[in-house]
């Protein structure tokens, strides 16, 4: 439910410039530090890209000429080990194995690294063998590479790493979100590799789930304005520039709410549902340009992603408009048969899901699914024309990237990977992601002077600063992280000054280490930092059956608590884990997500007092086990004694975050105060800065539909603005609302508006809003609204 409106002439100006800069890879002319102050406004104009050339008479010439077998080569991709030997930095092209795979089959795309992230040179050695290869072939079409750059061009040695996407959510800043996927495209390009396999926009709203840090959040409103950024920062103005990449949209769709919180898992979710919360992050980037879409490996209501046509066919493609390239993810027609049961043998998932709307198959480690998809055709099982139907959009997509004039990279664009000045972006970033919780008696910011004992297992670690997707698949490695970069203790040594500092481990994640040492030492000390959290996971190795924080974590703190001394807990996680326990004790908690290898750097500057924290939760923070609710859940809670039910109390909830100086809040204004059909509503409201140091503010503009035929949520995030204020300065900011910010998903599954009473909320501030008629809210037209009052 994205809202179109206009925005300022200023923003505009400085949106189109900004937007060309990054066309060419330099600086955006509108600093990601200078504030944004308007979500939907960037959605807009983030969604005015350029319209790209035209192919469809290249294509179709070339589609004339493919043999069938070459144009189910085109379908095929496969994993770098089909072309290679050895792994790591061992890695070889092997002539044979590629002259199989691109002679004899044909295939059209490779991925993934062998184990590890390779060398820029490393990089350009394979991409130059393989696209050789491909130029040697009968009609000379380019190989489409891709990688997972998840958080940065992470599969890349040397590459500028960027905090986690939940804790880009947590800046609230898509501008800065926008510059740092420009730098991971330059980057990623640089290496040779035109195709990223990101961005997840999976919604974030099970926190059990192992790839939640993954994910924008719970929000679709913050999740689509970030998502959205990061496509367009990928792609830019024209994929084909040697600075862009194309993105794909991940997993498609329902992947992220499993009932069970495990990776790859069922997930049973009505359609209101799926299309209230799911399906805003795909239209938004889909409606930004993205060239790609990947399946979701599990299922949503007993139907896998792979085989489910209504989703990938009348969904994406009619609903949608997606005319881009859809892939399937690791062996997932496979699983068709070994996992979900629906298909009896091979072949037949390989039509169930070509049929139902697969482009290629990521059946990456053998040559079954071009082998099968041959029979089909010959069969006729599988039509011609979808094949050609298919073929086409890869083809589109290779053209867009520009792999038919230049397939591989030149050798100097390896000096554009991992500059200072990305590194500064990425501090940036950490910086502003960095979420003060809890800071009771002003523990916060700790003076220069002050007696440090730091403790715990994220204390001394650059993995759990980085999580997954870093170097390697589980990003657990220390020896391939970079030996110049400060985990938390080295920074907060420097910071503090050696003869004020002392570190002592106190616990491993699970595992109770030296808890007398950290006793003895925080006599010692005047505050204690409590670094926990967890190692390094991502999908179902990540799997855990309790949020709560391991007992030898809960010990340590149990015992630092103890000793009388202030206590700071930082949080370095990829989920909230669970911490009631300890949390009313400890008086103050930064939460500091996955920050990354700049990382060590930002929490020690926070903590200091040298930057001020400006960090938003992009999710609810639980404060038990069995409540696990978002901040949009609907009021069915009572504290009535006869229930025993207690009203919802998350440990921290959405959209919280402190700062070291303080903003007030005043004349909300919503104008006019009643509306009609097709009218819009300005929200207003002056911010602020009663403190005495500059600070940013995250501006929130919650809705709140008062009575609804389907049972309304609590509130809905519609709007949010982050914006800079010096001490005693003050600013107005004003929002446009539309008829498609008062819509719902109603019973038969369409966006529907009804009359009646709302409340728009702005910190503590409140005001009505009357909708006197019912309206049909700004959709495509094939969405024709039918629900009545």
């Amino acid at each position: 439910m994205l809202p179109k409106i206009r925005p300022s002439s200023l923003l505009l100006a400085l949106i189109l410039v900004s937007a060309g800069s990054l066309a060419q890879g330099s600086s955006p002319a509108a600093s990601p530090d200078a504030g944004m102050r308007d979500s939907a406004a960037f959605l807009q104009r983030a969604k005015q890209h350029a319209k790209l050339p035209d192919h469809e008479k290249e294509i179709t010439q070339l589609l004339s000429r493919m043999t069938l077998k070459e144009k189910v080569g085109q379908m095929t991709q496969l994993e770098i080990g089909m072309v290679s030997d050895g792994i790591d930095q061992q890695l070889r092209i092997n002539p044979a194995k590629l002259e199989k795979a691109i002679a004899q089959y044909g295939v059209g795309s490779i991925l993934n690294v062998k184990d590890e992230a390779l060398t820029p040179a490393a990089w350009h050695e394979v991409i130059g063998q393989i696209q050789a290869a491909a130029a040697r072939t009968r009609l000379k079409i380019p190989v489409l590479y891709g990688i997972d750059s998840i958080h940065g061009a992470n599969y890349i040695q040397g590459a500028t790493l960027f905090p986690q996407p939940l804790a880009m959510a947590a800046t609230w800043n898509p501008e800065l979100m926008m510059r740092g996927s420009q730098i991971t495209a330059d980057e990623t390009r640089a290496a040779g590799i035109p195709w990223s396999f990101s961005p997840v926009l999976d919604i974030g709203r099970q926190p059990l789930w192992p790839r939640l840090w993954e994910t924008f959040g719970e929000d679709p409103h913050l999740a689509s304005t970030m998502g959205v950024a990061m496509v367009r920062g990928f792609e830019g103005q024209n994929p084909a520039g040697e600075h862009n990449i194309a993105s794909s949209l991940k997993h498609y769709i329902g992947y992220s709410g499993p009932n069970s919180g495990r990776d790859r898992t069922p997930a049973l979710i009505p359609e209101t549902t799926l299309r209230e919360y799911y399906l805003p992050t795909f239209r938004a980037a889909v409606d930004a340009g993205a060239r790609t879409v990947m399946v979701n490996s599990s299922e949503v209501n007993g139907i896998p992603g792979h085989v489910n046509h209504y989703l990938l066919t009348d969904v994406l493609r009619k609903e949608l408009k997606f005319d881009g390239l859809v892939v399937s993810d690791w062996e997932d027609i496979k699983k068709l048969v070994t996992i979900h049961r629906v298909a009896a043998t091979e072949k037949d998932a390989t039509r169930m899901a070509v049929m139902a709307g697969i482009d290629m198959s990521m059946v990456p480690s053998d040559y079954s699914f071009a082998d099968l998809l041959l029979q089909l055709v010959n069969e006729g099982a599988v039509p011609t024309a979808r094949i050609d139907e298919a073929v086409r959009r890869i083809l589109r997509v290779k053209f867009q990237l520009g792999l038919f004039e230049r397939s591989v990279p030149d050798a100097s664009w390896t000096a554009r990977i991992g500059t200072a000045e990305s590194r500064q972006v990425s501090l940036q970033a950490a910086r502003e992601s960095i979420t003060l919780l809890k800071n009771d008696g002003d523990v916060l910011p700790l003076k220069s002077g002050t007696r440090v004992l730091l403790t715990g297992p994220t204390a001394d670690t650059l993995v759990s600063l980085n999580n997954g997707w870093t170097y390697s698949w589980q990003g657990d490695r220390p020896a391939l992280y970079p030996k110049d970069r400060p985990t938390v203790r080295q920074a907060l040594e420097k910071r503090a000054g050696a003869q004020q500092f002392a570190y002592v481990p106190g616990a491993d994640f699970d595992k109770e280490l030296d808890l007398s040492a950290a006793r003895a030492a925080a006599a010692q000390a005047d505050v204690i930092i409590l670094a926990l959290g967890e190692p390094s996971y991502t999908e179902t190795p990540g799997n855990i059956a309790d949020l709560t924080l391991p007992d030898a974590q809960l010990k340590l703190a149990d015992a630092m608590i103890a000793t009388g001394k202030p206590t700071v807990l930082v949080l370095v996680e990829g989920r909230p884990r669970i911490i009631s326990r300890v949390a009313d004790r400890i008086p103050a908690i930064v939460m500091a997500y996955n920050p990354s290898n700049e990382g060590g750097q930002a929490i020690a500057d926070v903590l200091f007092g040298d930057v001020n924290p400006s960090g938003r939760l992009p999710i609810t923070y639980p404060r038990n086990p069995n409540a696990l609710l978002t901040y949009d859940h609907k009021a069915f809670e009572t504290d009535a004694p006869d229930f025993a039910i207690k009203a919802f109390q998350p440990q921290f909830a959405f959209g919280s975050g402190l700062s070291y100086t303080t903003f007030a809040y005043s004349d909300l204004k919503v104008t006019p105060a009643a509306v009609d059909a097709k009218g819009t509503v300005t929200v207003s409201v002056k911010v602020a800065n009663t403190g005495a140091r500059s600070g940013k503010e995250t501006v929130e503009v919650y809705l709140s539909d008062l009575v609804a035929s389907l049972t309304p949520p609590g509130k809905r995030l519609v709007r949010f603005a982050k914006i800079p204020l010096e001490p005693g300065a003050s600013e107005v900011l004003s929002f446009t609302l539309n008829n498609a910010d008062l819509s719902f998903i109603g019973p038969d599954n369409k966006p529907v508006s009804e009359p009646g009473d709302f409340e728009i909320a702005i910190g503590s501030l409140h005001a009505p809003l009357q909708v006197n008629s019912q309206a049909r809210p700004e959709r495509s037209a094939h969405e024709a609204v039918s629900k009545t009052r």
